[in-house]
This record gives C-alpha cells, sequence and structure tokens, in this order.
C-alpha cells in the first residue's frame, strides 16, 4: 500500500516539498485536493461534523484520524482521545500536533483492552467499509469496541444525486451493485494508488445497524446529501 493520501498531508505538515493531491473516483473526475482542509480547525469544520464534536463524550477513539483535526480538538478540550489511522505519515502527523493518544491500525487489526464511551468516524466515516458486503463486519467490530451505553457517531451521504433524473424523478443508476460502492484514485507525486470507497444512504446504513444489533438515530442532516447518525447498543 503506497499511502499517498498520508504522505501528502505529512509532507504538507512539515513543508517537505509538498504537491498537489489529485482524487477522482468512477463516478467524478479529476479534482484537485486541499491539503490545508485536512488540518482545519473547529470553526473551519462542516456543520456535521462540529455536532458530532459536541455529542462526543467520554474515551473516544478517532477511527480513520487522518491529519488528527477531529481528536486535536477533544484533546484540547481537555475529552480523553485517541487518534486511530492504518497510515503511518497521517499518525506522524498526528504525533506532531501533540495528540497524546496515537495508534497506527486498521480497525479490523486494532485490538484494544480499552472500550470507548464515543467512536467516531467522520469525513463519510463509512468509506472505510469499502464494499457494501464489508459493512456488517466492520459493525460488528466497532461494537466490540463499544463500552456499555456507548455511541458510534459516523457520517456518510446518499450519492443519488449524482445519477441522472429522468422526466419520471427516477434515477438512471447502472446495474452493476449498490450505487455507493465506488473506485477511488488518488495520484500523488507521479505515482497512483486506487481502493474502494463506500457512500452509504441512510435508510441502507440504518438496516445494517438493525441487523447487527445496533438502534440507529438520524442525528441531523447537511445541504448535500449528507448526514450524521448515532449507532447504539
Amino acid at each position: 500500500m503506497l499511502d499517498l493520501f498520508g504522505q501528502a498531508l505529512l509532507d504538507f505538515y512539515t513543508q517537505n516539498n509538498p504537491q498537489p493531491l489529485l482524487t477522482e473516483t468512477s463516478i467524478s473526475e479529476e479534482d484537485e485536493m486541499d491539503v490545508a482542509y485536512l488540518f482545519r480547525t473547529y470553526k473551519n469544520m462542516p456543520p456535521l461534523e462540529q455536532k458530532a464534536l459536541q455529542l462526543a463524550k467520554g474515551k473516544v477513539l478517532d477511527v480513520g484520524a487522518g491529519a488528527g483535526c477531529h481528536a486535536l480538538y477533544l484533546q484540547q478540550k481537555g475529552m480523553n482521545v485517541t487518534a486511530l489511522d492504518q497510515s503511518a505519515y497521517a499518525i506522524e502527523a498526528c504525533r506532531m500536533q501533540k495528540i497524546q493518544n496515537c495508534i497506527q491500525s486498521s480497525v479490523l487489526d486494532y485490538k484494544s483492552e480499552t472500550l470507548y464511551d464515543t467512536i467516531l468516524l467522520l469525513m463519510n466515516g463509512t468509506g472505510i467499509f469499502g464494499k457494501l458486503n464489508q459493512t456488517a463486519t466492520y459493525l460488528q467490530k466497532l461494537k466490540s469496541l463499544l463500552s456499555p451505553g456507548g455511541q458510534i457517531l459516523i457520517d456518510s451521504s446518499d450519492l443519488i444525486y449524482m445519477f441522472d433524473e429522468d422526466e419520471d424523478g427516477g434515477r438512471w443508476i447502472p446495474d452493476t451493485g449498490y450505487y455507493g460502492e465506488l473506485e477511488f484514485t488518488l495520484h500523488y507525486k507521479g505515482q497512483k494508488e486506487q481502493f474502494p470507497w463506500l457512500y452509504l444512504d441512510y435508510n441502507t446504513l440504518q438496516n445494517a445497524a438493525l441487523a447487527n444489533g445496533f438502534h440507529c438515530e438520524l442525528v441531523a442532516e447537511g445541504k448535500n446529501y449528507d448526514y450524521l447518525a448515532r449507532l447504539t447498543v
């Protein structure tokens, strides 16, 4: 695994010849990602992320922490937070920002003696599931890390708006599986990396949550078919 995303954010933070990070998906054209945005402060976060951070309580696990902006904010608020990311570069960036608890691991491989009161999965938190048929595997793993009475705060988007609408209001969706399953491609410093990335509409997430023993609550909706959900056992 090349870890171009982690390399780009660490290069940016350390000013080690940072270059544009280009992203594209199987349903969208190439676009440049603003790496500075990954280090955003609370006031520059979307309302759904702000809401999730407001709801965070107790011991917090920030899954897919990336540049660590959510973990850093909570730590500065005096909370006990652990930043978890499979990217060695991302975790190094978190450590350089003095985030105290940083762990390099995928969530599926993460073995913890600690149970968490809040588990955060933000910036399309369902993305790490990769494929729809992996959702149950991830939800069961997350459940195993959750303390009694704990919560999972997760966001995603319904990509139905990306598909053409016919005159009857229906959508032309390719018959190639669930429409939120994308192939994500990164380009950085002449290298290319691809991986599956999953966007879940709320009803699909809710059904998966119920099937895996969770109660699922729609906390808030954004302006671009995005939403924040809260899962409890």
